[in-house]
C-alpha cells in the first residue's frame, strides 16, 4: 500500500506540470528529490559492499631497512626488521644466525645462547651489544602470524665486524751477499677487511716499480718484498706498514739487513786446499796398492787357528810331580 501511494503521488507529481493546477507545495517538491536520492544511493550501495569483498588482503610483510651492518669490533650493531600484519596483533618474532648450524639468537620472548644478556629488542629490531668476530655472519628475522591468510614473513641482515690492523710480522733477513734473490714478508692475519701493505727502508717509504726491469717487486696484498738479485745499496733498516681504512694503520719494528760481497779469494783458496787434499789422498791411495799393502796376500797373519804342539808324557809326570 505505501509503495503504491508513493508511486501515485510520483505520477501525480509528473503530471503536474502539463495541468493547469496551482504549483505545488514544499513538501510535495521535497519528496520527489529525496526519492532520487535514496533510488541513486541504493545503485551505488551493492557496487560498495562488492569492492570491500572482493578487496585483496594484506598478508604478513617482513624487510629491512638495512640488509648489509658493518661495525667495528667492541661497538654495538642495529639488525633492522620491519613487519606489518594483516589481523594478528601478536605475531611470534624470531632471529636467527645462520651459519654451518642454524642457532636461535631470540626465541620465546628473549634471547638464547651468547646472546642472552647483551642484546635487545625494539618491536622485531634487534641491537647486539660489543660485537666481536664471532657474532659476524647472516642472520634472519621471522614473523609468524597465524591469524594472517598468510602467516610467515622474514627478511635476512649480514653483520660484517669490522677489525682494525694490529702490528704486523715483520720477516727481515739479517745478512744476504750481493747477486743473491732475498724476500722481506709482511702479515697480518686479524685485520678485516684484509690489510694492505707498504714497505719503508730507513724511514723513507719504497714506492713501487714503475718498470718491468726493476731490481725489486712489491705485492701490496701478500706485504712481500723481492729483491732479484741484492747489492751493497740495499743494505738498511727495513719496516711494513700495515692498514685497511678502519682504525689507525700499524707500523712493525724496523729491522737491519746487510748485504756482503762476495770474497773471491777465500773461496778460491777453499777450493785449492780442497782439491791439493782430494790429488794427496789419491796419489797415496795408489803408491800402498802398487806396493802391494793393500793387498790380502801380504797382510799379517792371523794366530787365531794356532794349536800348540802336544807335550810328551814324562814332561806331564814330571810336572805333576813338580807340583805334588
Amino acid at each position: 500500500m505505501n509503495d503504491r501511494r508513493v508511486v501515485n503521488k510520483c505520477e501525480k507529481n509528473a503530471e503536474a506540470p502539463r495541468s493547469a493546477s496551482p504549483a505545488p507545495s514544499t513538501e510535495a517538491e521535497t519528496q520527489p528529490e529525496l526519492w532520487t536520492t535514496m533510488e541513486g544511493t541504493s545503485l551505488y550501495l551493492p557496487i560498495v559492499i562488492l569492492l570491500m569483498q572482493c578487496s585483496p588482503s594484506v598478508p604478513v610483510t617482513v624487510s629491512t631497512n638495512r640488509p648489509k651492518v658493518e661495525v667495528e669490533e667492541f661497538s654495538d650493531a642495529e639488525l633492522s626488521c620491519l613487519f606489518h600484519t594483516e589481523t594478528d596483533p601478536n605475531p611470534r618474532i624470531e632471529w636467527k644466525k645462520k651459519a654451518k648450524e642454524v642457532s636461535f639468537v631470540y626465541f620465546d620472548g628473549r634471547f638464547r645462547g651468547p646472546f642472552e644478556g647483551r642484546a635487545t629488542i625494539d618491536g622485531a629490531t634487534v641491537t647486539l651489544h660489543r660485537v666481536t668476530q664471532e657474532d659476524a655472519g647472516e642472520y634472519r628475522c621471522e614473523i609468524s602470524a597465524s591469524l594472517d591468510t598468510v602467516s610467515l614473513g622474514e627478511t635476512n641482515v649480514t653483520l660484517n665486524v669490522l677489525v682494525p690492523p694490529q702490528t704486523p710480522t715483520c720477516e727481515v733477513p739479517a745478512s744476504a751477499v750481493t747477486g743473491s734473490a732475498v724476500q722481506l714478508r709482511c702479515r697480518d692475519q686479524q685485520s678485516v677487511p684484509p690489510a694492505t701493505y707498504s714497505w719503508f727502508k730507513d724511514n723513507k717509504p719504497i714506492s713501487k716499480p714503475r718498470h718491468a726491469n726493476a731490481t725489486y717487486l712489491i705485492n701490496s696484498h701478500t706485504g712481500i718484498l723481492e729483491f732479484k738479485a741484492v747489492t751493497k745499496e740495499d743494505s738498511g733498516r727495513y719496516s711494513c706498514l700495515a692498514s685497511n681504512g678502519v682504525g689507525s694503520p700499524k707500523m712493525c719494528e724496523a729491522k737491519p739487513m746487510t748485504i756482503e760481497d762476495v770474497n773471491m779469494t777465500v773461496i778460491l783458496g777453499s777450493v785449492v786446499v780442497v782439491f791439493l787434499l782430494l790429488v794427496v789422498c789419491g796419489c797415496g791411495g795408489m803408491l800402498l796398492h802398487r806396493n802391494g799393502l793393500l793387498t790380502q796376500g801380504h797382510r799379517g797373519r792371523s794366530n787365531v787357528n794356532y794349536v800348540p804342539p802336544p807335550q810328551e808324557p814324562q814332561d806331564f809326570k814330571h810336572t805333576q810331580s813338580f807340583m805334588l
